[in-house]
């Protein structure tokens, strides 16, 4: 596939889009991108190391998520101007965050690609991978560490105890979350946002029967 001329803006116009297709496919109507997208996508590209990522990775995912239809890894290349190869490695890493996915498309043999538009689910995406990538290698570290630490080191032993105490006590938390669908943990979060705060505490104390609790709350 032949390089295309940028338009001045450095992002491909509709008709050099529809030129780029093979002909037993229709013209691909890509918007471009106003200053309302633009603010957002560079927004989210500096939100990105907060989560994990790269910038050009959550670009790449603001991108898609205000695209209408999927799109290629071409079609990200040159509306945000980031190298191809780059795209490529960027997308692989995000489909293994689970937030991107390849569709196929009829009469084009190329991958195009769209991300979770559930702004819920994704963040319990995020949160689910972040917590297998960092919180779970530090909970292991610190569960050593208290053992190998033992007698001899008492003083480090005993910070490292109270510091895996507490990120127990996050997982514990995060786990019983995790076992509740998406829409019902919204309603949930609405709910208690309008409880008192005595009801509120009432229902975390629950313990083990917090979920049975939450579902019959939001019947």
């Amino acid at each position: 596939m032949g390089t295309m001329p940028a338009s001045p803006t450095g992002r491909l116009t509709r008709d050099q889009y529809s030129g780029n297709f093979g002909k037993d496919r229709k013209e691909c109507k890509v918007a471009q991108l106003t200053p309302v997208m633009e603010k957002f996508i560079v927004r989210w590209g500096e939100m990105g190391g907060t989560w994990g990522i790269n910038r050009a990775s959550a670009q790449i995912v603001a991108l898609l998520y205000l695209s209408e239809k999927p799109i290629t890894a071409e079609e990200i290349s040159e509306t945000l101007s980031i190298a191809r190869s780059t795209v490529s490695t960027d997308l692989r890493e995000l489909q293994n965050w689970g937030v991107v996915k390849v569709v196929h498309v009829l009469g084009d043999r190329r991958d195009h690609f769209e991300t979770l538009t559930d702004p819920a689910e994704f963040f319990r995406v995020i949160v689910r991978e972040r917590k297998r990538r960092e919180i779970d290698p530090l909970v292991y570290t610190l569960r050593e560490g208290v053992v190998e630490a033992g007698d001899r080191e008492a003083f480090v032993r005993d910070r490292m105890r109270d510091m895996l105490e507490f990120f127990e006590i996050l997982t514990a938390v995060y786990d019983r979350t995790e076992d509740i669908p998406t829409n019902l943990l919204l309603k949930t979060a609405k709910q208690m946002g309008q409880l008192p705060l005595k009801t509120a505490l009432r229902i975390a104390q629950l313990g083990d029967g917090l979920g049975e609790s939450l579902k019959r709350l939001v019947k």
